[in-house]
């Protein structure tokens, strides 16, 4: 886990930069959650306003300075357009385990830059933050969101029943997990 006197792990990837977020994100990241396609399968509100983008901005600024996580704005590197964020939600460091979410505009999707992001940031969770297991969660019905998960190394490991309430009702969570010594290309389902 960070200490506070580590550098930020900017990632670079062949077509994007996963760098630190600033306060100037917020328009991007309240534009990435207002769209419904984005939401759709996630605990993030439908229609969220921009105090909400603000109110994550914010947290995902403090996670890595914290070491409660670390989270990336993600830009491509071709255009310097924020294309989305992702982040470790949270550390458990006894466990040395951390389960990360993302975000993705519409409009990059279908390329694989996802996966290239999920694997860049399970790589430094292994390595740089010293994590044993990463965890991911889908719902139901978001196949892209598994593959994505998939192609970067991480196992389907079940389906938690009514793991959560959010939106109005309870959602069975897809759970996902990769342990040190994976990498992309060796899941098998469970």
């Amino acid at each position: 886990m960070p200490t506070t006197g580590r550098d930020f792990p900017t990632l670079s990837t062949s077509r994007l930069l996963l760098r630190a977020p600033a306060q100037q994100d917020v328009d991007a990241f309240h534009e990435i959650l207002s769209m419904p396609e984005v939401v759709r399968f996630s605990n993030w509100p439908d229609a969220a306003g921009k105090a909400v983008a603000e109110r994550a901005v914010r947290w995902m600024r403090k996670a890595y300075p914290s070491g409660k996580g670390c989270a990336w704005m993600i830009e491509d590197r071709q255009t310097g357009t924020v294309a989305g964020a992702i982040r470790y939600n949270w550390f458990i460091r006894k466990s040395k385990c951390g389960e990360i979410g993302y975000e993705l505009r519409p409009d990059f999707w279908g390329r694989g830059l996802m996966t290239e992001a999920a694997a860049a940031v399970a790589v430094c969770g292994h390595g740089f933050f010293g994590l044993n297991r990463i965890e991911a969660w889908t719902l139901p019905g978001n196949p892209g969101s598994d593959r994505v998960l998939e192609k970067a190394g991480f196992r389907y490991e079940g389906t938690l029943r009514q793991k959560a309430w959010f939106k109005g009702s309870y959602h069975d969570f897809r759970m996902f997990g990769r342990v040190a010594g994976d990498h992309a290309g060796s899941n098998q389902r469970a």
